[in-house]
């Protein structure tokens, strides 16, 4: 109970000193749930699924769009000189002729082997894979600000030990240069504490930059510019520090089910499948409906209008009386007339209904490889897959092995912490009232310095471990 108290009381000291630390520095302070939604909201490799994600999403709704009929339309205007055929009699001309073309087209596959029915499905599959792969990409961000955010916690905890330490011996040099003065100490007890001084401020700075690394690289994750004034909200480690009920089994039995990892590797292999299928839809034959209408236009194009008859005489003649008079005929008259425009467009509109069928019989065998590649990568997603979930075990195992040795570390560093400040109190009394020596006080309070430094990482690294196996089931991680 001594050791347990002695303990708390060094903890207490040092959450004042690091609240009074944090007040003198200027800067915001935030919270794990701000990091993680900055992070989520700015990461690059957050951003780029979310992207990936878009792009199966409109895949997807190409391949369903993919079944609907095609329309298309065409409208030329020109000039032709010189010899040429007029579009409106399709006979030659030689004169300029202003010509135009207009056309429109539609189509619609009835059938191909179900290639495209199964393309839909297979897009929607990759699609969904995307979106665990987001969801992937989010955790991932996620377990990483966690870690980091506690690294910055564990060093700055650290920089309030270093800095305990180094006042502590501060005022023992303090103290010693006064007795040095009297000639009551050795000189060699006063040179022996100037050197732990030394020592405990390296450490000082060791730790400062330690911790300024880790906040670093707080805001890499984050994707926002480094503020050396950064403050995070302390986490109540010790709530954390309790055993952990679950079973490497049971985790990995939840993973399978909530790991998005998991998903992604299992929705790719059913895409896979599906890809297949459509492969092999292309081996069949393809029954389409087609239909066309145009019209066109010809400057040329002209009309002949009647506008009456009277009588000519012709070449022939009869002969009366020794004299020739000439045979005259009837003639119709006509006055040429150019077709407007519009007319010409509604008139000449031609349109064509058509089903066509189209067998594959040899094309170098192109399809049929097409098939073995499908085939091939289905294999390979369900390599992945079984390779993913071998991994994904191996990994829990692994994290539930580190978590159970980080509690029983931190639970002896506590007994350690205990022993040592028990003995660095006798170290001091006999050192203060001069009983004791330099080595012997410096000793107990390196053995004391050390196990607090173990004992404020290790509770850290156990709740480092836990989320990690928290990471693995798919709980919310803050």
């Amino acid at each position: 109970m001594k050791r347990i108290l002695a303990f708390g009381f060094y903890v207490c000291a040092a959450l004042a000193c690091t609240k009074a630390y944090a007040q003198e520095t200027a800067g915001n302070v935030l919270t794990l749930q701000q990091c993680v939604e900055t992070g989520l909201s700015k990461n690059l490799d957050v951003l780029q699924a979310g992207l990936r994600m878009e792009t199966g999403k409109i895949n997807w709704n190409q391949a369903r769009l993919n079944m609907l009929p095609d329309l298309n339309a065409s409208a030329s205007n020109g000039i032709n000189q010189g010899r040429s055929i007029d579009p409106f009699t399709n006979s030659y001309i030689n004169q300029q002729v202003n010509v135009a073309n207009y056309s429109a087209s539609s189509g619609i596959v009835l059938f191909r082997g179900l290639s495209m029915q199964n393309a839909i499905k297979q897009n929607a599959l990759a699609y969904e894979a995307s979106k665990m792969d987001w969801q992937q990409a989010k955790d991932n961000l996620t377990i990483n600000i966690i870690l980091t955010y506690l690294q910055v916690l564990t060093n700055q905890d650290l920089l309030v030990l270093a800095v305990n330490q180094a006042e502590l011996s501060k005022k023992q040099v303090d103290r010693l240069e006064i007795l040095n003065k009297d000639g009551a100490i050795l000189p060699s007890e006063l040179s022996d504490l100037k050197g732990q001084y030394a020592n405990d401020q390296l450490s000082i700075i060791s730790t400062k930059a330690a911790l300024e690394q880790s906040k670093l690289n707080l805001c890499k994750l984050m994707n926002v510019p480094y503020d050396k004034a950064i403050q995070l909200e302390k986490l109540d480690a010790e709530s954390f520090a309790t055993r952990y009920d679950n079973t490497p089994d049971s985790i990995y039995s939840t993973a399978l089910e909530q790991f998005s990892l998991i998903k992604a590797v299992d929705l790719r292999r059913e895409s896979a499948a599906r890809g297949v299928k459509v492969a092999r839809g292309q081996l069949f034959p393809t029954l389409s409906l087609n239909g066309n209408a145009s019209t066109n236009y010809s400057s040329a194009a002209s009309n002949s209008v009647f506008t009456g008859s009277s009588e000519v005489a012709s070449t022939d003649y009869v002969m009366i009386g020794g004299n020739s008079f000439p045979v005259y005929k009837k003639q119709n008259n006509f006055d040429t007339e150019k077709i407007g425009y519009g007319k010409q467009v509604k008139n000449n509109i031609f349109t064509s209904v058509s089903i066509g069928l189209q067998i594959p019989i040899f094309n170098a065998l192109q399809q049929r490889n097409k098939v073995k590649q499908a085939k091939l990568d289905l294999q390979n997603t369900e390599y992945v897959a079984s390779t993913t979930k071998t991994q994904l075990q191996q990994s829990i195992e692994e994290a539930y092995i580190n978590m159970s040795s980080s509690l029983e570390r931190y639970k002896t560093l506590l007994v350690q912490v205990g022993a040592f400040n028990e003995s660095f109190h006798a170290a001091d009394v006999r050192f203060n009232s001069g009983v004791g020596n330099s080595i012997d006080y410096l000793t107990a309070k390196n053995n004391l310095d050390r196990a607090n430094s173990n004992a404020v990482a290790a509770k850290y690294d156990y709740v480092l471990r836990t989320k990690v196996l928290d990471y693995y089931q798919g709980k919310q991680l803050w």
